[in-house]
């Protein structure tokens, strides 16, 4: 499951660059969502190239976390299309265990199993789910441990864990079942700086291997630094999407360039 084959020196790399000339993984066309009379998504449409991390920032309420949800399958839409993977996630379209093996989340609750080990918690999906050996799964959980800066905490319980490790471990166990494409939703806004720091960091070796990402984040710096592109949401709507450092450096809206300008 290795993604070594990537191109490094993310953070430096031409927008215009391989990663935007790969195939297209995540297509986002015209879709819409209603939570009873309310419309949250309006005519969304992005795409996501191989290899790339697409930042989704905006206000609490602009749809970042519905959209991610639809993309999962987790919330159906009413309109429009989302393929991922390969994957038509329409209404009623797509077989979720397929596309659970292809797309991997993490949300930012931890949603560990508190009875298992570490190592069981990675384990569980790999042995019931994709029916690995015992001896293979506990070689992938090692491993993605080792990814994850957590190589000796296998045999610990959640509970004996910070919030940092603990979402680390979430990473490690979506990335055993080797996914194309990981999903982040808003997952250090429960922890404090410190731990942040951490998760993040994780996050940012995996842009470096290749990994293509979509993160629901208010970690602008980050996404300043590391996305190669950057997509605002407000009020249902994508306002405005581009390579990072340009849409930060000429943004086009004044609603983008107020947000920006709060340091939210």
């Amino acid at each position: 499951m290795s993604q070594d084959s990537a191109v490094a020196g993310r953070p430096g790399r031409d927008p215009d660059g391989p990663a935007n000339a790969s195939e297209v993984v995540v297509s986002v066309q015209g879709v819409t969502k209603y939570f009873g009379p309310l419309k949250v998504l309006d005519g969304v449409s992005l795409e996501v190239r191989q290899g790339q991390l697409v930042a989704i920032v905006g206000r609490s309420g602009s749809g970042k976390s519905t959209l991610l949800r639809c993309m999962n399958g987790l919330e159906p839409i009413q309109g429009g299309r989302i393929v991922i993977c390969g994957h038509d996630v329409g209404i009623g379209k797509s077989n979720r265990a397929e596309l659970r093996r292809d797309v991997g989340m993490v949300f930012q609750s931890y949603n560990l199993f508190p009875h298992f080990t570490v190592e069981r918690n990675i384990t569980l999906a790999l042995t019931l789910v994709k029916k690995n050996p015992k001896a293979e799964a506990a070689r992938i959980a090692a491993e993605v441990l080792a990814l994850v800066g957590l190589a000796d905490k296998s045999s610990a319980y959640p509970e004996q864990l910070s919030g940092g490790q603990q979402q680390r471990v979430a990473i490690a166990r979506s990335l055993a079942l080797s996914p194309q494409v990981m999903l982040f939703d808003e997952v250090t806004s429960a922890l404090d700086p410190e731990l942040t720091v951490e998760v993040l960091k994780v996050m940012e070796d995996l842009a470096q291997r290749g990994m293509t990402m979509v993160l629901v984040t208010h970690e602008m710096a980050f996404a300043r630094r590391v996305a190669d592109q950057v997509v605002f949401m407000h009020k249902g709507k994508v306002w405005e999407s581009g390579p990072t450092a340009q849409v930060f450096a000429h943004p086009t809206t004044a609603e983008f360039t107020q947000f920006i300008g709060t340091g939210l």
